[in-house]
This record gives structure tokens, C-alpha cells and sequence, in this order.
């Protein structure tokens, strides 16, 4: 009985779509969010309680949470349990379903702390295999790739500035939370831009790079000299335009996943998938 009280005193029902206490989940956008605590580490928004349970196993720190009335004593009272300390508002699905998404949550918003990320060798100290994401600008394809590198032996990755965040609602939605799971970071612009600096600092590791890229000089992805090699930066570009012209020169081996029916290129999410399975650290 102690435990329901300590529970469910942090309850608080919401009534109104337009309650400030709902500002955060439905009326700021994700820039906002990551800028939050500006200069420290920002707010994201984790959805349905498999990926907020994997945030809260990876040491993130729940703002609050925000669960459907009906979910309090179903699906989402472990989350309660685990995050009675901060505020828990509930609302009916009519309210909640003005929040768009809602309903694919299964019943549970979950606003947490980001944590500063840590250095690119930090995370690259003890890696065999790397992916890095050039330019990599939808959510989507960002939260895919994590998933695949999460089941597929991928170590660590590192993203240029300009990809989509992986701790975006979207993104994370479609991780499933592995991005609580697997290590990654940005390139820093001034310490190591990419692509000239961030390749030399992959080289300075032990690192060797292979560019995901059609050319005339690509090797297929099952070549031996690939597999032979110790340490493994795999390199995905942009959707659509693929990688820099200057990335591709930079790396040290240009490999292509052989095509049939005359098609030149998978989605740079199903790409990564068929090179973590053939490259990753098995």
C-alpha cells in the first residue's frame, strides 16, 4: 500500500490541451528542445515505454512523463514507478490525440535530459567497426540506421553536423531506443571537421574508411581485403546525392553493394543494413 501512495502522489490530471504543462510534448519543436538548457545539454522527447525504459536503463534523467489515463495502472506503471520523483501528467486519449503521433506511443511521452557527448576517440577507443553518416538530414532513415547498427555488430557512430539527431522524437520512434544502446557522437567542426580532419583523426585511431559509393574504382562489399581489416570506418552519404565527391577520395577503399534488375542504389537505410551484416564486428 506504501508503494501505490508513493506512486501515485505525483499524478496530476490534465484537462486542457492548452495547460503549460503540456508546452514541452506539443508546442515546441525539436530545435527548441534541444536547445533548452542552452549552454548545457538540452531536452528530447522518448515515446512508448520500450524506448523510455531503455533511455532510464542508460542512465537518462526523466523530466517528466506524460501517460494516457488508462495506461496508469497497465502498461505504463512500471514507467510510473520508476519516474515518481518528477512530475506524472494524464490526460483521456481525446486530449492526448492532439498531440501529433500520439497515438503510436502506446500510451506514454516521456521528457528526458540530454547528456553531453562525449569525444569522438572516446567512443572509437575500443571500436572494430565504426559507421559514419554523412549529411544523413531524415529522421527516419537516422533512426534505421541505428537499429541496424545496434543488431548488426556496429560499434560506435559518428555523425557530420548536419544529420538529423538521433535523440529526435522521430528518430527515436523508429530506433526502438537503440540509440540508448549503441555509443555515438558529432564530428566537431573545429577539432575535426570532416571530412579532411575527421578522416585523418579515423586514421590517427587505426581506423581504415570505406565510402559507400558507385565508382569506377569500387571494390564489392564481400572483397577479402575488407573483411581482413582490423579496424573499419563505414562511410553512408546523404539521400539522394550520396557522399561528397571529397569524402570519396579521402577514404581509403570505395565499395559498392552488387546490384541486380538494373538498379544502381539502395536507400542509404537498407544500405547500411546489407554493410553492417557483411562488415560488422562479428
Amino acid at each position: 500500500m506504501t508503494m501505490q501512495y508513493q506512486i501515485s502522489e505525483n499524478i496530476i490530471p490534465i484537462t486542457d490541451f492548452s495547460a503549460p504543462e503540456l508546452d514541452i510534448y506539443a508546442r515546441l519543436n525539436e530545435s527548441q528542445l534541444l536547445h533548452y538548457y542552452e549552454p548545457d545539454a538540452g531536452l528530447f522527447i522518448a515515446e512508448s515505454p520500450k524506448v523510455i525504459e531503455r533511455a532510464l536503463d542508460a542512465g537518462y534523467k526523466p523530466v517528466s512523463l506524460l501517460v494516457e489515463t488508462k495506461h496508469i495502472t497497465g502498461e505504463a506503471k512500471p514507467l510510473i514507478a520508476r519516474c515518481c520523483e518528477v512530475p506524472i501528467y494524464t490526460a483521456t486519449f481525446d486530449i492526448l490525440a492532439e498531440l501529433t503521433g500520439f497515438q503510436l506511443t502506446r500510451g506514454a511521452l516521456c521528457a528526458m535530459r540530454r547528456k553531453p557527448l562525449p569525444e569522438v576517440d572516446q567512443i572509437c577507443r575500443d571500436a572494430k567497426r565504426v559507421a559514419v553518416l554523412e549529411n544523413v538530414v531524415n529522421p527516419t532513415n537516422v533512426g534505421a540506421i541505428f537499429r541496424s547498427a545496434a543488431a548488426l555488430h556496429i560499434d560506435a557512430i559518428l555523425l557530420t553536423p548536419a544529420c538529423s539527431n538521433p535523440l529526435y522524437r522521430r528518430a527515436l520512434r523508429v530506433s526502438m531506443g537503440t540509440a540508448f544502446q549503441i555509443p555515438w557522437t558529432y564530428f566537431d567542426n573545429k577539432k575535426a571537421a570532416w571530412p579532411d580532419k575527421g578522416i585523418q583523426l579515423l586514421h590517427s585511431l587505426g581506423f581504415q574508411t570505406a565510402a559507400m559509393a558507385l565508382s569506377d574504382k569500387s571494390i564489392s562489399i564481400d572483397d577479402p581485403q575488407l573483411m581482413a581489416t582490423d579496424k573499419l570506418a563505414i562511410v553512408l552519404g546523404t539521400e539522394g546525392d550520396g557522399l561528397a565527391t571529397s569524402t570519396i577520395a579521402g577514404c581509403d577503399y570505395t565499395v559498392k553493394i552488387p546490384m541486380a534488375h538494373g538498379v544502381d542504389s539502395l536507400n542509404v537505410a537498407a544500405a547500411s543494413a546489407v554493410a553492417f551484416w557483411q562488415l560488422g564486428n562479428r
